[in-house]
């Protein structure tokens, strides 16, 4: 119920001011586990990714938040955990598991940290990890921003990620590596066809930055 409500607010709050558009929607698993892997370019992003979703989502958000309180308790009931942000943080990743272990939904930004300039960092491979220790469909999301008053916000799911083949009974390093290439190869290959193109004066066109 809580969830709902809130779910609710934040889609007419972001809908008022950011404008946003869903795509993509189709690629969602109506059941089973779900690993949504999305770029970060703003605080504004781990509500956007499950806002357009009629399935309840899980994500990890920065421990320092769950330092105040009140609101601690409100991301708990939005289906938040805590973890370390700009490292490993081995109790997030257990968190992460057993949430898709129960075949839910999991929010994860594989790059760990906002995006300064915009464009797609080097990513942990945490969510490569995440990916190939518990059977999901893998979902690349883009978010194209940037988050500008009543100007859109785009966020695009994309087709799951093929990783069967890198599957085994121990994950290794290696796989891990490979896994987390071939998701944030799919957030860019998202990005590249979703960014609004400009022209300069010889008319050569250029992907806009988020």
């Amino acid at each position: 119920m809580i969830y709902s409500l809130c779910r609710f607010i934040l889609h007419c709050l972001y809908r008022i001011l950011f404008r946003y558009e869903a795509v993509g929607l189709k690629h969602i698993p109506r059941r089973g586990a779900v690993l949504l892997c999305a770029n970060h370019i703003s605080n504004w992003d781990p509500p956007l990714v499950g806002i357009p979703l009629e399935r309840r989502v899980n994500f990890m958000a920065k421990q320092e938040l769950f330092k105040i309180p009140l609101l601690a308790q409100l991301l708990r009931y939005l289906g938040a955990f805590p973890v370390k942000r700009g490292a490993s943080d081995k109790r997030a990743i257990r968190t992460a598991l057993s949430r898709l272990q129960e075949e839910k939904v999991v929010v994860i930004f594989p790059e760990g940290t906002r995006s300064k300039t915009g464009q797609l960092g080097k990513a942990f491979t945490g969510s490569g990890f995440l990916a190939l220790k518990e059977p999901c469909t893998v979902i690349p999301v883009a978010i194209i921003g940037p988050y500008r008053l009543f100007r859109k916000v785009k966020i695009v799911y994309g087709p799951p990620v093929s990783i069967d083949d890198l599957r085994s009974e121990k994950v290794t390093k290696q796989e891990a590596t490979l896994a987390t290439e071939r998701i944030m190869n799919g957030i860019q290959r998202l990005l590249d066809q979703h960014q609004p193109k400009t022209s300069d004066h010889n008319g050569r066109s250029f992907g806009n930055g988020v």
